[in-house]
């Protein structure tokens, strides 16, 4: 039997748009699943972007204030997409509300604000599922099944890279991004936080790390209006970047394994060059974003001179038969959110726990900031 879930969701910048679209997919490619999402509430606090979010996607209301969708009690589940200086405060709202919540990482500003969301959710005993989507690919599915059965032996080194271009023009404006007290750090939640999930999901706990950072571009124009996304700015007072561009990490694992993650927001030249490569004792992997459906893998017992063979994921690989019929189909950014939709509405409705968790947000916020305390003191820094 199939029941309705009332469903909102909070900021309805590009992301608010890709989970409304995904809410709107996810029937189509998992028509077992026991629940089917109806957009009953959206908000957003610029004025008009609600408001068209509902006549676009089909929302039976629109706010300016979030309050009013915690309150609402056709809601029973939200997507909490608003910037990150709000997610502590809507996470715990919507709990306390006895709501279900998908939330977008990093969650809140700190490792206490990713911990007082997700004991906030287990107090509640409401499903919580976060936004870390390169760890379901496919492809990232296959290779962690790959090195988990030990083709490529003992794992001794992986390489985590996520460069992109978003923030290099210098016109980019000074958005709540760039300052601490709304936007935290910088590229380490952006783009880092997501590194530090695929080096778990892949490889396990981090034992401790060391870490650099830097601010490569310090000033920008402030915006006159609302922004979305990476809006620019001309004319407007100059304020100071307070928030790294760039990290560079070293990791030591629980296994002994060591890792290098290196995450910019200002590479002139990159747009999402975000991937890995995982060495061991007989082979190694290799995956890039942008070619999301293929692998590099290196096995056998040649260990010197081994070729690479490129492997094309397919429906045998994680969520990938729910989209494609066979190997080597495409699949795109928004698939990823589709399968985190689907983890969402599935752990809901079997109150069970699929995908990422707060848990994993919890584990990503405490080494972005060992990270950061890493860099202003010069150490190594250990992670319970």
């Amino acid at each position: 039997m199939v029941r309705t879930l009332g469903v909102a969701v909070v900021g309805f910048g590009w992301m608010g748009r890709v989970h409304t679209q995904a809410y709107a997919r996810v029937p189509h490619h998992f028509p077992g699943l026991s629940l089917r999402p109806e957009l009953v509430a959206v908000a957003d606090e610029v004025p008009g972007r609600a408001e068209e979010a509902a006549a676009q996607y089909g929302f039976a209301a629109a706010h300016r204030d979030w309050r009013e969708v915690a309150a609402d009690p056709r809601v029973r589940a939200v997507s909490i997409a608003a910037p990150n200086f709000l997610h502590r405060e809507i996470g715990l709202a919507m709990a306390e509300a006895g709501k279900h919540i998908w939330i977008e990482k990093p969650v809140g500003l700190t490792a206490e604000d990713a911990r007082a969301v997700s004991d906030a959710v287990t107090k509640a005993g409401v499903q919580g599922t976060v936004g870390f989507n390169y760890r379901g690919a496919p492809a990232v599915a296959a290779a962690r099944e790959l090195i988990a059965s030990g083709e490529i032996g003992t794992v001794t080194h992986v390489r985590i890279r996520l460069f992109s271009d978003y923030a290099a023009h210098p016109e980019g404006a000074l958005t709540w991004r760039y300052e601490r007290e709304r936007g935290g750090s910088g590229v380490l939640g952006d783009l880092a936080s997501h590194g530090v999930d695929l080096a778990r999901f892949l490889l396990g706990e981090i034992e401790a790390l060391t870490a650099d950072t830097a601010i490569f571009l310090p000033r920008r124009a402030r915006p006159t209006g609302a922004t979305a996304g990476h809006t620019r700015a001309t004319g407007g007072e100059l304020g100071p970047v307070e928030n790294e561009d760039y990290v560079n990490c070293l990791l030591r694992f629980a296994s002994g394994a060591r890792g290098v993650l290196e995450a910019c927001r200002v590479s002139v030249g990159e747009q999402n060059n975000y991937g890995f490569e995982v060495h061991g004792t007989k082979g190694a992997v290799f995956w890039d974003f942008r070619r999301m459906g293929e692998l590099g893998v290196s096995r056998g017992t040649s260990y010197q001179d081994q070729p690479v063979s490129t492997v094309y994921v397919g429906p045998g690989d994680g969520e990938y038969a729910a989209f494609q019929p066979g190997s080597a189909n495409s699949m795109g950014y928004d698939d990823l959110k589709v399968i985190e939709a689907h983890h969402f509405l599935r752990s809901i409705a079997e109150n069970t726990p699929y995908g990422a968790t707060l848990a994993d947000a919890v584990h990503s916020a405490a080494a972005l900031d060992a990270m950061s305390r890493s860099a202003e003191q010069g150490t190594w820094v250990p992670l319970a």
